[in-house]
C-alpha cells in the first residue's frame, strides 16, 4: 500500500481471505485483531481498530503502519498468547507458596502433567478449572489472577483479609490448564487426540446399541477429563466454575445449569446471588446477557458444568469471557485483555464468600433479596441495547 518516506513508514493491508471458513464465522462481526512487538508481554498488546469482516467475501481485513527503519517484527493475534513456559512458571510460583499444594492428577496423551493446586482448609470444596479449549487463553490469565491473589504471589505470599476468610470457608482445587497438549500444539478447541474436552464428561447413547454408544471419558481419548473427574469424585464438589472464552458475545457471563434435571429453587437462588455479587464486585461481570438457557430437562450431560451440577447437586456454571471488547466497560484500544481477565479471576472470591454459607441445604438457608434474584438471560444483546 502507501509509503511515506519522510516518516519511514509503510502502510500494509492484511487480508485473511479464508476467515469465513472458520467454525464460527459470525463471531468476526465486531472483532478487532491484536498486535504487539513483544508478544510474550501481555500488557503490550493493542487492538487494530480498523479491523473489518466482509461477510460476502469471507475476508477479515486490517492495516498496519510499519516502521521501515526498524527490524522488529510485528505480531498479530486473535487474543494474546499464554505460553506453556508461562504456565510452568505459574506452577513453579504456586509450588513456592506455603499456602499451596501442587499435585499432578495424571498425564495427558503427550505426557504432560495435569497440575492441580490445592489451597485452603475449609469444609466447602470449590473446584475451578480453566482453558479446556486451549485457544481460549483468557481463561488461563483468569487462573493466574485468581492464584496470584489467593497465594499472594506478587506480595511475598502476603494475602488480604478476604483471602483469609475464604481459605477458612473453602478448600480450593484449581486446574489452570485443562488442555496443555492443545495449548502447546497451538490448537483452538481440542486435545492431542482431537477431542473437544467439553463433550467428554459422561458416556452418551445406548450401550446396548454399539453404533450410538460413546464412552467418555477414557484414558485413551480424554485422560485430562478422566483424571480430573476421578479426583472430583474423591473430594466432592460444593461449587464449581469452568472458565472459558466466547468468540461471539462481547460480555462476561455465566452459563448455568437451568436445563439439568436437578435445577431447583435452591440452585436458582444461589446462581442469582453469586452472579449479582460478582457483578457488584467487578462491573465487568453482568447478568442480563448469556447463552439462552437450555430448556428444563434438556441439558446436555456430557457438557462439563451440567455434569458437575447433577453429579454433585451443586452450584455449577460455565464462565465465559469475550475475545472482543467487553461492552459492559468498553475500551476500544485494548478491548477485553489479559489484565482484565486476571482481575476478573481475582475478584471471584467475593461472590464465593457471599454464597458460601448457603451452598448446601443442610447448612444455613438464605432468602436472598430482590437485588440477588436470578435473571433469565438472553443472547440477543443488540435488542437489549436498543431498549
Amino acid at each position: 500500500m502507501d509509503n511515506d518516506e519522510t516518516l519511514n513508514t509503510r502502510l500494509v493491508k492484511y487480508v485473511l481471505s479464508n476467515a469465513g471458513d472458520v467454525s464460527f464465522p459470525g463471531a468476526w462481526e465486531g472483532s478487532t485483531i491484536f498486535y504487539s512487538i513483544n508478544p510474550w508481554d501481555p500488557s503490550s498488546w493493542r487492538r487494530k481498530l480498523d479491523t473489518t469482516f466482509d461477510v460476502d467475501k469471507g475476508e477479515l481485513v486490517w492495516t498496519h503502519n510499519h516502521d521501515s527503519s526498524s527490524s522488529r517484527f510485528i505480531y498479530f493475534a486473535y487474543f494474546p498468547p499464554y505460553s506453556y513456559e508461562r504456565h510452568l512458571s505459574l506452577i513453579s510460583k504456586c509450588e513456592g507458596s506455603p499456602l499451596a499444594t501442587v499435585e499432578s492428577l495424571g498425564q495427558t496423551l503427550d505426557g504432560r502433567e495435569m497440575e492441580c493446586i490445592r489451597v485452603g482448609n475449609g469444609d466447602k470444596k470449590c473446584w475451578i478449572i480453566h482453558r479446556k479449549h486451549p485457544g481460549e487463553t483468557m481463561a488461563e490469565f483468569y487462573a493466574e489472577g485468581l492464584l496470584t491473589r489467593l497465594l499472594g504471589l506478587d506480595k511475598d505470599y502476603v494475602v488480604d483479609g478476604m483471602v483469609k476468610d475464604v481459605l477458612k470457608m473453602y478448600t480450593f482445587y484449581i486446574v489452570p490448564n485443562m488442555c496443555p497438549d492443545g495449548a502447546a500444539r497451538g490448537y483452538l478447541r481440542t486435545n492431542a487426540g482431537g477431542q473437544n474436552l467439553n463433550r467428554e464428561w459422561c458416556s452418551t447413547g445406548n450401550k446396548e446399541d454399539g453404533e450410538s454408544y460413546y464412552e467418555a471419558p477414557t484414558l485413551e481419548r480424554s485422560p485430562e477429563v478422566y483424571h480430573v473427574l476421578k479426583k472430583m469424585d474423591e473430594t466432592g464438589v460444593d461449587v464449581f466454575l469452568d472458565v472459558h472464552g466466547d468468540e461471539a458475545l462481547p460480555f462476561n457471563f455465566l452459563a448455568g445449569s437451568e436445563g439439568c434435571p436437578n435445577w431447583s429453587d435452591r440452585l436458582k437462588s444461589l446462581h442469582g446471588a453469586f452472579l449479582a455479587q460478582y457483578s457488584r464486585t467487578n462491573s465487568d461481570m453482568q447478568s442480563a446477557i448469556a447463552y439462552t438457557p437450555e430448556q428444563p430437562g434438556q441439558g446436555r450431560m456430557n457438557v462439563c458444568s451440567n455434569q458437575i451440577a447433577v453429579r454433585f447437586d451443586c452450584l455449577a456454571a460455565t464462565l465465559e469471557m469475550p475475545f472482543k471488547d467487553c461492552l459492559s466497560n468498553p475500551d476500544p484500544e485494548r478491548g477485553w485483555n489479559a489484565a482484565r481477565a486476571a482481575m476478573l479471576g481475582a475478584s471471584v472470591l467475593e461472590p464465593l464468600a457471599y454464597v458460601g454459607p448457603y451452598l448446601r441445604e443442610g447448612g444455613e438457608l438464605k432468602n436472598f433479596g430482590a437485588s440477588d434474584e436470578y435473571v433469565t438471560p438472553t443472547s440477543d444483546y443488540k435488542s437489549l441495547q436498543l431498549m
